[in-house]
């Protein structure tokens, strides 16, 4: 199992891959005022999504505070690789 952070055209996305399975399970995008964020969630959570981060890394640690892939693989220690990657 593995989470990772992967350009996308405006922004970046967190996946987390288990075997041949891929979820995204929030992201980042690029804006006129800044950056827009969202951590995956299924029930109506508003405040899991925020507009005009300052920075593309303060945007990022928003998303991971809440552990989104939880709701995949309940609670569990696991380390998101630093490196983002490039789509497939």
């Amino acid at each position: 199992m593995e989470i990772y952070w992967e350009f996308t055209k405006k922004g970046q996305k967190l996946n987390l891959k288990n075997e041949d399975q891929l979820e995204m399970i929030g992201g980042v995008r690029e804006t006129k005022s800044g950056y827009d964020a969202f951590a995956k969630t299924f029930s109506m959570t508003p405040e899991r999504a925020q507009k005009g981060f300052p920075s593309m890394d303060i945007a990022k640690e928003f998303v991971e505070s809440f552990k989104p892939w939880e709701l995949y693989t309940g609670p569990i220690e696991i380390t998101i690789d630093p490196e983002v990657r490039n789509p497939l």
